[in-house]
């Protein structure tokens, strides 16, 4: 098992440096310049030159890039970001908290709602539950999550003065952000436990159970749900992830100090150290994410635990 962990923590290297590369790219091409968007329009030319060669734009591209990628994977260093000038890294680290909560209350609440319901729904096939949870995931997975997130703020925040509308004041303020991200994903989680189901519960073993008298109760929850669990635990996981990144829209809608806040603003200001760091960190905790899923499959399943032991 320690031999599988180190070899999918090596793996994150190429991954990392793939995203690096991308981003790097990305805001290398973008119109302006750093200097221009620092000092204003009225600042002269020969002062934006001089800031820009302070910050080294004036070098070479290639030059740039891996002079980040030394500063950032081997002395761990994120940079400086141009508007703040503060360590990047000082800026970061308040923020994970903030859209780590935001994705796990989200993938939370999308677990809680779409797995019992789909687990209900492939029970009950072609019943009026089934149609109306399938119907009603379809409905949840084209919601967009700006414009769900605005109507929450609508109703609970400005009409009924349930909820903050924006910042982080107390818990209350995660109530409104986890609804406009867990309703989509549990549409998607919804469909999802119901087709592994739907799969499981036809199989020759689980008839083998239902002819052996075995109680309804437990051919579901200890032989079908167990079976079905692989395809779920990997839907979780890609769903959290996608929770890391998309939160960039909700935590923009509801003015939450996190990670994708943080993106936006440094694509606005050309601030690329911001960018590129909270992009890394992000695409680090989606790889973790993801070892974390494989490492649950041993638990549910034995088989995979014995290939992970060689």
């Amino acid at each position: 098992m320690a031999k599988y962990i180190g070899k999918r923590l090596l793996l994150l290297i190429p991954v990392l440096l793939g995203v690096s590369f991308i981003i790097f790219t990305i805001m290398a091409i973008q119109p302006g310049d750093p200097g221009r968007m620092i000092l204003g329009a009225s600042a002269t030319q020969e002062a934006v030159d001089l800031l820009n060669e302070q910050l080294g734009i004036d070098k070479p591209f290639l030059v740039r890039f891996f002079s980040y990628l030394y500063n950032a994977f081997l002395r761990f260093d994120l940079g400086t970001s141009y508007r703040t000038s503060q360590p990047v890294i000082n800026d970061i680290l308040p923020r994970i908290s903030v859209s780590l909560r935001i994705a796990f209350n989200g993938i939370a609440m999308a677990s809680i709602v779409g797995i019992p319901l789909g687990i209900l729904s492939a029970v009950r096939q072609y019943s009026f539950m089934d149609t109306f949870s399938r119907v009603t995931a379809m409905l949840a997975a084209a919601i967009p999550p700006f414009w769900l997130g605005m109507m929450l703020i609508l109703l609970f925040s400005l009409q009924l003065g349930w909820f903050p509308s924006n910042g982080i004041e107390s818990w209350k303020s995660y109530i409104l952000p986890m609804v406009t991200l867990g309703i989509p994903y549990a549409g998607t989680m919804l469909r999802m436990t119901r087709s592994s189901m739907l799969e499981t519960i036809r199989s020759d073993y689980v008839r083998t159970a239902k002819a052996k008298g075995v109680p309804q109760r437990v051919i579901i929850f200890k032989h079908a749900l167990q079976n079905a669990l692989l395809p779920i635990i990997t839907t979780m996981a890609t769903s959290f992830g996608g929770l890391l990144g998309g939160a960039v829209i909700t935590e923009s809608v509801f003015s939450m100090p996190g990670l994708g806040t943080m993106i936006v603003m440094g694509i606005r200001n050309r601030d690329t150290p911001v960018v590129m760091g909270a992009t890394i960190i992000l695409a680090f905790m989606f790889g973790i994410i993801m070892l974390m899923a494989d490492l649950l499959f041993a638990f549910v399943d034995p088989r995979i635990k014995a290939k992970y032991s060689k």
